[in-house]
């Protein structure tokens, strides 16, 4: 049977991708993309990190990851844990204590601002809780009930108000969510401004980036308008979200996060 690295390899050069594009659309290391294909699997660090790496490598040249991850686990994996250290090493550990203290550090100045605004809040609406609890003298008290009634324009909510075509639902992780207001129509352009590997797939995981090529890496300066009316919800995974601009039923779609890759999924009702 062949290997999953030969596998993958022989996906990828299918795809026409280099080891270095594979490196900008996933972000992993080039030698670690590399030690997956030779199924040098010991020298990435831990086996998370094994299972992470194998999935994306499969994700982004089109193979089944859920499959690729499946073989490793029953073919590769025992023999990996047997020769990878379970413990972290005390160095990795320093390092990670180290960063926690300097986020700390960094984070400290803003909570002290955060605590002084609290407490001038609290200060101010005790003053004035006061000031509004103590009687006029020389006036008469004012009868219940007679207080002057709020405008009722001040309190009312704008009617008329369209709403957003795509509204921002949920973010976990990797993948953020957005709701269509329009149960009819799916219209997604997407623009590039540098290289950036782009996959757009339906609720039934049907490719719709323009064939012949679906979904690969686009190169700058193109423009790849798609029309998916008959699906009830895409998903839209992007390597550089820096490089491609999306826009959905007219309206320019904000990636939520800074994570690289990042899959952006659009739901209708």
């Amino acid at each position: 049977m062949i290997g999953i690295g030969a596998r993958l390899k022989e996906a990828r050069i299918l795809k026409g991708l280099t080891l270095e594009d594979l490196q900008d659309s996933t972000k992993i290391q080039q030698r670690y993309l590399s030690a997956i294909e030779n199924e040098d699997f010991q020298i990435i660090p831990g086996a998370f990190y094994v299972r992470v790496f194998i999935k994306e490598y499969a994700e982004a040249v089109d193979l089944d990851a859920n499959e690729i991850l499946s073989l490793y686990q029953d073919e590769y994996e025992p023999a990996v844990q047997e020769k990878q250290e379970k413990v972290i090493p005390a160095t990795m550990q320093r390092s990670a204590v180290s960063k926690q203290s300097g986020q700390l550090k960094e984070a400290m100045p803003k909570i002290l601002v955060a605590l002084l605004i609290i407490m001038i809040f609290v200060i101010v609406y005790t003053l004035l809780r006061d000031k509004a609890t103590e009687p006029e003298i020389g006036h008469e008290s004012t009868e219940p009930g007679s207080s002057e009634i709020a405008d009722p324009q001040e309190d009312s909510v704008e009617i008329g108000q369209s709403r957003q075509p795509v509204e921002h639902a949920s973010t976990v992780g990797e993948t953020s969510t957005f709701k269509l207001s329009d149960s009819e129509n799916i219209t997604l352009v997407i623009k590039t401004t540098g290289t950036s590997w782009i996959s757009v797939t339906d609720q039934d995981g049907n490719e719709r980036m323009p064939k012949p090529s679906g979904a690969r890496v686009v190169q700058e300066g193109e423009t790849i308008e798609i029309q998916a009316n008959d699906a009830e919800s895409l998903r839209i995974r992007v390597g550089n979200y820096k490089n491609a601009e999306l826009t959905v039923n007219g309206q320019r779609v904000d990636y939520p996060t800074d994570l690289v890759p990042q899959n952006i999924v659009l739901k209708k009702p």
